[in-house]
């Protein structure tokens, strides 16, 4: 299969030496056109001058007698052949004096039998020589009686016009040879930056995607070169991710398991004499499968996201039911952990056509983060308002904050930033994605050592067309 650089050289080779073929084509017409029409015009020029003369001044002579009195006035430096032909075109006398009787039937000859100035370029039947004639007609009391004809050799034309063409050809090869070099040029720097993606992208695929491409040049191939860059290290980002998401869910499902396991062995080794130690070994037990069935049920909702499976039922609702029951929900948490948890809510109902569960699902996961990063004695606060047919729900919170490096990736899959606590880093992508299905947005605003804010934007229920959903 032929490489890139071979095609570029092959077809620019091609089109430049047609280019070169045809000018130079154009080029040998317009010199043998000028050398011929030059010649033939000043040739025709003579002879009608001079014919003219002849039959002006000469009227009463007859053929033969203008045929010598033509011979007898003829320039000694007349480098043209003249011939005198009767009305057959037999040749009566020639500029050396002699009658030869030849039979002269070129065109030239017969378009002045007819009144007219013949012009004939073509080789003479007797030496095979080239030749240009002009041939004009000789009158004798009004009528044609013979013809007047000047031959020249077009010989030392065609040699001048050839030698002119050779040196255009030589210039032409000249030109198709440094255009071939040009080319090899050309085809090096489209190619070489080319080949240099290709090395990069085979490193891509053998593993390392620390594999970049150089620019070389300002121009499509180069921004080729910066987009592959940029992709070569998104997917980088995303292994790194990938491979701290599976270390860090290994380590999260391990943690439960273990549990479970030592409590399911201390049980089964203890008896079940003690019911303080049993039931103490039971919560536990629960607890931790709590918490593997959270992760497990949080990797199955990216699942769908990624595959586009994951649907909606909606209805219309009042999301104020879904913060009551949340509230409600971390009630306990709160007085444990000694947080303070505050609802400030609207009394007017705040409708909106959503999915229950997965709304609560947000809001129970935006929870679950604010109590993880909010110290005992601080304060996690969940307002809601409605302005401009937008619902506008807040969870704040006095904790730890975000750092501000790790804040515009904390929404990402598997991102988990620099904190220390445990979770898989996709529970705020999924309640992203969850908030979009529903048309509205999640943003993010924190203050590192001073607490966190995540807002949920949802359009209220007259803001959205029914038929739309899922």
């Amino acid at each position: 299969m032929k490489g890139i650089r071979t095609r570029l050289i092959v077809y620019f080779g091609l089109i430049l030496l047609l280019i070169v073929l045809v000018l130079e084509g154009l080029f040998y017409w317009a010199v043998h056109t000028y050398y011929f029409g030059t010649a033939t015009e000043a040739l025709v020029t003579r002879s009608t001058t001079y014919t003219n003369f002849i039959n002006k001044y000469a009227t009463g002579y007859r053929l033969k007698d203008k045929a010598r009195y033509i011979l007898e006035n003829a320039s000694n430096e007349e480098y043209a052949k003249i011939e005198v032909l009767d009305a057959s075109g037999k040749v009566i006398l020639n500029s050396y004096g002699f009658q030869t009787g030849e039979i002269i039937d070129t065109p030239d000859v017969s378009d002045a039998l007819r009144g007219l100035t013949g012009v004939h370029v073509g080789k003479s039947p007797q030496t095979r020589e080239r030749v240009i004639a002009v041939s004009t007609p000789l009158t004798f009391q009004g009528e044609y009686a013979g013809v007047l004809r000047y031959t020249i050799s077009a010989e030392p034309l065609y040699h001048a016009v050839n030698q002119i063409a050779l040196y255009g050809a030589g210039v032409g090869a000249g030109v198709v040879f440094f255009a071939f070099a040009l080319s090899l040029i050309i085809a090096k720097r489209i190619v070489d930056p080319i080949e240099d993606l290709t090395k990069a992208a085979i490193q891509m695929a053998k593993g390392n995607y620390s594999a970049r491409a150089a620019k070389r040049y300002d121009d499509e191939v180069g921004t080729l070169a910066e987009t592959f860059n940029y992709m070569a290290a998104e997917i980088g980002k995303n292994e790194k991710l990938k491979n701290d998401f599976i270390s860090s869910v290994s380590h999260e499902l391990r943690t439960p398991l273990t549990s479970i396991k030592g409590w399911g062995e201390t049980l089964i080794s203890g008896g079940l004499e003690e019911p303080e130690e049993t039931m103490l070994g039971l919560e536990v037990i629960s607890k931790e499968t709590d918490r593997l069935i959270g992760i497990v049920e949080e990797l199955l909702d990216f699942s769908k996201f990624q595959s586009g499976e994951m649907k909606l039922s909606l209805e219309r609702m009042d999301l104020r039911e879904v913060l009551d029951d949340v509230h409600l929900q971390f009630a306990i948490r709160s007085q444990e952990k000694q947080v303070a948890l505050q609802l400030e809510i609207p009394p007017a109902p705040l409708a909106i056509m959503g999915d229950f569960n997965r709304l609560k699902q947000v809001f129970v996961n935006l929870l679950d983060n604010a109590f993880k990063f909010t110290p005992r004695d601080g304060t996690i606060t969940v307002t809601a308002t409605e302005s401009g047919g937008r619902l506008m729900i807040s969870v704040g919170d006095t904790g730890e904050g975000i750092d501000a490096d790790d804040l515009p990736h904390i929404t990402g899959k598997f991102y988990k930033g620099r904190s220390k606590q445990s979770g898989s880093g996709l529970g705020l992508a999924i309640c992203k994605e969850i908030v979009e299905l529903h048309r509205g947005r999640l943003y993010v605003s924190s203050t590192l050592g001073e607490g966190t804010t995540i807002t949920v934007e949802l359009p209220a229920a007259k803001a959205i067309n029914i038929a739309t959903k899922g």
